[in-house]
């Protein structure tokens, strides 16, 4: 019951950021001020950041628990190796 729930929370985060970045081309299209354009943009980054945010958590929580606990070596070097390339990925 409570994944069914974060999954809702986050489809729902989601769905809130595309109506933001809708929101984000009318205000280009209608030439609205720069600061508010880019004070939306933060906030759309922040969103996305929070749902990135649960995402990685409940991979930690389950899919690398989970290798962990198999005690299969192979499976664990796996998805330590995902969280690396992901953190690498997440400096640029």
């Amino acid at each position: 019951m409570t994944l069914k729930i974060e999954t809702k929370d986050k489809i729902t985060r989601l769905k809130r950021v595309e109506g933001q970045v809708r929101g984000i081309s009318k205000m280009i299209e209608e030439d609205r001020y720069c600061m508010d354009i880019l004070t939306q943009m933060q906030a759309v980054k922040s969103a996305l950041a929070k749902v990135e945010s649960q995402i990685l958590k409940d991979h930690a929580a389950c899919c690398v628990a989970e290798a962990i606990n198999s005690g299969n070596q192979d499976e664990q070097k796996e998805k330590f190796s995902e969280l690396i390339d992901l953190f690498d990925k997440m400096k640029r």
